[in-house]
């Protein structure tokens, strides 16, 4: 995979997560593979966890397979394989400061609730609610006992507004949001930092997954990234996995240390404009 000079955070300080040892659900593709390399190349030891192994397994080679980076299978739907993934960690790297979750999915789109398929919005609250709980519990249950850790979970810009996507998609990321604050709430008693990421669009496999692969062509990418960028309230730059990677990685360092139960928005002033009366456009 290609990164873009916003990853190379060469005008940052080097190392910023020195010393840390992560977990990031979701790894292997998309927003969560740029939060691994980035995490790597800032020092932390990594272990991603997917569902796609062999794609896994290849980012894990790519960044030199070293002793510092690791794949592990795991559903995030179920409690067992998150369990035994934070154990994984925690035995091959000694401890855990920082949890990513971000796995998740979009859903089918659905423009009538009454042709909404049951099954389609519990996958995607399983995915999308459920998994991000099942990792603050587990990743909760390391970091009590040290009384600190960072936990960042990946939202998105319909935590906080209604028609930017799915009813199932919707109601989970307000429903991420809600965790976020309550299991901040509780773990600020231990010194441990809950925070989400929420981004505007962005131009990866999930924008597309209703889409077969076939039929996810550079036409198809074009008019995706023509519409999300028309609608975007900053205009002339594209929104990139590396930009949200950035984010997380400000919340997962120290520099955050004082920051908890914060929702921040990756989304160029998307959510806090509106445009309809076209004042400014």
């Amino acid at each position: 995979m290609s990164t873009t000079s916003a990853s190379e955070g060469d005008s940052l300080p080097s190392e910023r997560l020195l010393g840390k040892v992560a977990l990031v659900t979701g790894g292997a593709t998309g927003i969560g593979e740029s939060v691994v390399r980035l995490f790597h190349k800032h020092g932390a030891k990594v272990c991603l966890v997917d569902i796609q192994d062999s794609t896994g397994v290849q980012v894990v080679e790519s960044l030199g397979g070293d002793h510092n980076i690791s794949y592990f299978h795991c559903d995030v739907t179920k409690e067992d394989d998150v369990s035994r993934a934070v154990d994984f960690t925690v035995e091959k790297y000694g401890t855990l400061d920082i949890m990513v979750n971000n796995a998740g999915v979009s859903g089918l789109p659905c423009n009538d609730i009454r042709k909404t398929d049951l099954a389609e919005f519990e996958k995607v609250f399983d995915i999308n609610v459920k998994g991000v709980f099942l990792g603050m519990k587990h990743a909760a249950r390391i970091m009590i006992p040290q009384k600190k850790g960072s936990i960042v979970s990946i939202c998105s810009v319909a935590s906080t507004l209604g028609g930017i996507g799915p009813h199932a998609y919707t109601g989970s990321k307000h429903a991420v949001l809600g965790l976020n604050k309550n299991v901040a709430a509780e773990m600020g008693l231990h010194g441990i930092r809950v925070n989400c990421v929420s981004p505007y669009a962005v131009a990866t496999n999930l924008a597309l997954a209703h889409l077969h692969e076939d039929e996810r062509t550079e036409d198809a990418w074009v008019g995706f990234r023509n519409f999300i960028g028309k609608n975007a309230n900053l205009q002339g730059i594209e929104l990139t996995v590396d930009d949200v990677a950035n984010a997380v990685l400000f919340l997962a360092s120290d520099e955050a240390r004082y920051i908890s139960g914060v929702n921040l928005m990756v989304d160029g002033g998307f959510t806090s404009v509106n445009h309809s009366l076209r004042v400014f456009r």
